[in-house]
């Protein structure tokens, strides 16, 4: 059995979720203790109890000690034994991070499964967006053979969520890739509840980006969307290298401030000449490492997540990955 310390370096949440996909990809046990014993409130909360839920009701596993508040998780997979399930999130848990959580369970499948998610938030302040999972994640893996889908049915904000997201996974198998940096535009979309429409918010979102970035090829979309509470953002990404930031609206921040930021963020990443962000670049780690072959890419930022993550991987997978500062880059390789 794996034996996982989960207040290990970043100590959250990403933990537990790294863990449970690779303990049911490799069919190895995982026991996971000190669950982000120093978080206040520690251990599981609702958006992680529902991923592990999904995985392991994907992979007919059986679990100990799975509940809401629980710092240590017993995990012991079996084989796919559903090509469809359902998950209910609470409140505007995110829909992101459970989806990431299945789609690694899932990287080497070789049918068809189905996700729907009933309720969460598609936007939240400490998760990928939706729009981020949908234009610079997923198509980032597909270079790796990944093949998977989202369709949005109905967006999430805080407080009450709401969101109806299904995802579809396609037969896959990972293949290790290297990223070139080659940027040829600025894609986007300023999306806002439909109850903001006429405050022209996602508009106004748009014009911030353009004060930023008015030196680029810009395609930048605006959305209106029905939400169970109001909400907006905007998220940014580049072609054909996919290098994404994004912001969230919030109350008393200005809708042009919300789109400014976001083009701050994503020129930080372009001009470091990365071939990936940091984001993505913790989130690319536990998918390359069962990749076949090598696989390298550069970030501006070595972030807590990304160690953390490879140090997780590393428990499951017999593959040791190499970081190599080249001036204000890391690069991350695994062969």
């Amino acid at each position: 059995m794996i034996e996982i310390d989960g207040s290990y370096l970043e100590g959250g949440g990403q933990i537990v979720r790294t863990s449970i996909a690779l303990s049911a990809l490799t069919k190895k046990p995982v026991h996971i203790y000190n669950i982000r014993a120093n978080r206040k409130p520690s251990g599981l909360k609702h958006q992680h109890l529902s991923a592990i839920l999904a995985v392991s009701k994907l992979y007919n596993a059986e679990l100990k000690n799975a509940y809401i508040g629980s710092e240590e998780l017993f995990f012991y997979p079996r084989e796919v034994s559903k090509n469809y399930i359902e998950v209910k999130l609470e409140t505007s848990g995110s829909v992101c991070l459970v989806l990431q959580t299945i789609f690694l369970a899932l990287s080497n499948t070789k049918e068809h499964i189905r996700v729907k998610i009933n309720g969460g938030g598609t936007f939240g302040k400490w998760a990928p967006s939706i729009s981020y999972l949908e234009n610079v994640f997923l198509p980032t893996l597909k270079k790796f053979g990944f093949n998977a889908e989202i369709k949005i049915i109905r967006h999430g904000f805080y407080p009450k969520g709401g969101a109806k997201v299904i995802a579809d996974v396609y037969k896959s198998e990972l293949k290790g890739k290297i990223i070139e940096r080659n940027i040829s535009r600025i894609c986007g979309i300023s999306i806002s509840s439909k109850n903001l429409k006429k405050a022209q918010v996602s508009e106004r979102q748009m014009e911030g980006v353009l004060e930023v970035l008015k030196d680029y090829k810009l395609n930048i979309k605006p959305e209106h969307v029905d939400t169970l509470s109001p909400g907006s953002a905007i998220d940014l990404w580049t072609e054909d290298t996919r290098i994404g930031a994004n912001y969230l609206g919030e109350i008393g921040l200005k809708a042009e401030k919300v789109g400014k930021m976001a083009g701050i963020l994503l020129n930080k990443n372009i001009i470091s000449m990365g071939s990936t962000d940091p984001y993505l670049a913790d989130q690319l780690i536990p998918f390359i490492s069962l990749a076949e072959g090598e696989s390298k890419y550069t970030t501006r930022e070595l972030t807590n997540h990304t160690k953390t993550n490879i140090w997780v991987v590393e428990k499951f997978i017999d593959r040791k990955f190499i970081i190599r500062k080249k001036q204000n880059l890391y690069e991350i390789m695994i062969s």
